[in-house]
């Protein structure tokens, strides 16, 4: 990593100050602002397929306070220790539903065009108006035609200007089950945990020397001495007076703020701490399959999939990225977990991933497996970050750590009523200890119905295209969108006059994506680029 980045990962993350917004008009392409000396704001997510089995999932609670005991019979029950930092945003559907009858979205498939649409709000293109067509270029390949959420908040936030998406088995996902486009139609592969922890080594290579930078913060160098040079640099631009007086008052904000310190946890010995070495990122790719690399044991504590969760951790400890997406597997088998049936077919309570058919005995219990596993997993990420301090609190206070599902009955492939849960406020910015049913305010949202067949292992005939174990589709339907513009908003994304994520913007962001009801989706973009209902959650604001 070179001097320049070291100096703009440091300048944003560890020492408070960051030289790199368009503050100065007249020489806009080649400079930037500085921020107080308060923590960064990050968003970490967690991406997993074919839902839950909801009944079991959520609290029966949707609205209000929780606690430990409304976690503990539920898949959860992991998260207790944390409840308290815990928000579950209820009422949510996501967009561009699959439906046997193009009812609430684009015909092409069940698993292309949710997971397409999850994170950009677009539809997908080519667009198929048959839901049954086995045609390659609509079912497999179709991809959403504009960006996805983590690169739109990249483009503001990250060094780099691209989001860490980390793979969790080092597989890159085709368009069937990838969720990160950087542009239209364009898919963004994302890093295995090799190349995840290569990238950090120019910040904490084990037995290399720090930058230049971030050893001089170590031993007590002001900011406004390190970025001397490019303060110089600056004052030899040829800008207006306006400019000029702003850079006068940037460096007198400097003087006031540049004592903070770069913080002295990101370093080889945190790395060890959360054992990112490159003996256990080794270990971990040496699984003798693909279906065994998540469950791979690299010590008695620690796993291949939480160690790219520690991968995370570290990032943002480091704040080498503030917007970092674990994505796992689609159509995987956790044979470490016992299971020898794809979790595509086992979500469809079916031997295989067809729609229609007989129970597979025990399918539930196989599911809930599943979803002890993720919820597990989730549970070790947020640890992990709460068990970092950072300024008043910890790492996780200035995050918003979220677990998104593709749908929420995994056999219906229903949208509404998603499984979402976050822990950490950003900052302060969310109220946290609570569900908030953003829907309707109820404190009794319905669980859906995912117990409605195979509850015993028996026979049972099951109907995928019926969606009988999903939610009734008029409940549950607040889009998605909204909550996005809450994450976006949290972490200081600004957009433009039109409410939309404009980099140089100055407003809230109010608008994200192309559509925001699921039934505009038909035909894939026929209809007007429309969002209905603009605006963030406010009812997930602290300050509400």
């Amino acid at each position: 990593m070179s001097k320049r980045m070291n100096r703009r990962i440091f300048l944003r993350g560890l020492g408070g100050a960051c030289v790199a917004a368009p503050f100065l008009g007249s020489i806009s392409d080649r400079t930037v602002m500085a921020q107080p000396a308060t923590p960064p704001r990050r968003l970490i997510v967690m991406y997993t397929h074919y839902g839950c089995i909801t009944t079991r999932w959520f609290p029966k609670k949707s609205h209000g306070p929780l606690t430990a005991a409304d976690l503990q019979s539920t898949t959860l029950k992991h998260l207790a220790p944390h409840v308290d930092k815990l928000l579950m945003p209820r009422g949510i559907r996501a967009m561009n539903e699959w439906t046997a009858t193009l009812a609430r979205g684009q015909g092409n498939d069940r698993h292309t065009q949710v997971n397409g649409s999850y994170f950009t709000c677009h539809p997908v293109t080519p667009n198929s108006d048959d839901p049954f067509s086995f045609a390659q270029e609509t079912k497999f390949k179709a991809m959403p035609t504009g960006p996805s959420l983590d690169h739109v908040i990249a483009r503001q936030l990250s060094p780099q200007g691209a989001p860490l998406l980390l793979n969790t088995t080092g597989q890159t996902d085709n368009a069937q089950s990838a969720i990160s486009y950087s542009a239209a139609v364009t898919l963004f592969k994302g890093l295995n945990a090799s190349q995840a922890f290569s990238s950090l080594t120019g910040i904490l290579e084990a037995g290399m020397p720090p930058s230049p930078d971030t050893y001089a913060a170590m031993r007590g160098k002001s900011i406004l001495d390190i970025v001397k040079e490019d303060l110089q640099t600056l004052e030899r631009f040829d800008m207006s007076r306006a400019d000029k007086q702003k850079l006068a008052a940037w460096k007198e904000l400097l003087h006031s703020t540049g004592n903070v310190m770069a913080s002295a946890q990101c370093d080889a010995s945190l790395a060890t701490a959360l054992g990112v070495t490159q003996e256990n990122i080794d270990l971990a790719s040496t699984a003798p399959s693909v279906d065994d690399r998540l469950t791979r044991r690299i010590s008695e504590s620690l796993d291949a999939a939480d160690l790219c969760s520690n991968l995370a951790v570290l990032a943002a400890a480091c704040n080498a990225n503030p917007v970092i997406f674990l994505k796992y597997p689609g159509n995987y088998t956790f044979k470490g977990l016992g299971l020898t049936q794809e979790s595509a077919g086992l979500s469809s309570r079916l031997a295989s991933a067809g729609m229609v058919g007989t129970c597979v005995p025990g399918a539930i219990d196989k599911l809930l497996t599943i979803d002890d596993y993720y919820a597990r997993k989730f549970a070790h990420l947020v640890g992990q970050l709460n068990g970092i301090d950072e300024g008043d609190g910890t790492l996780l206070d200035n995050c918003a750590a979220v677990w998104f599902q593709d749908v929420s009955d995994g056999c219906a492939r229903n949208l509404n009523n998603l499984p979402i849960v976050q822990v950490g406020s950003a900052g302060g910015y969310f109220k946290t200890g609570c569900a908030v049913n953003v829907d309707d305010g109820s404190p009794d949202l319905t669980t859906g119905n995912s117990e409605i067949t195979c509850a015993d292992g028996t026979p049972d005939e099951v109907d995928g295209m019926s969606q009988e174990t999903g939610t009734d589709p008029s409940l549950a339907n607040a889009p998605i969108n909204k909550y996005f513009c809450s994450l976006m908003n949290a972490l200081g994304v600004k957009a433009g006059a039109d409410g939309f994520p404009a980099r140089g913007g100055s407003e809230p962001v109010t608008h994200f994506g192309m559509y925001d009801r699921t039934d505009d989706f038909i035909g894939g973009g026929i209809n007007p680029p429309t969002i209905h209902d603009p605006g963030e959650f406010a009812a997930l604001r602290a300050s509400s």
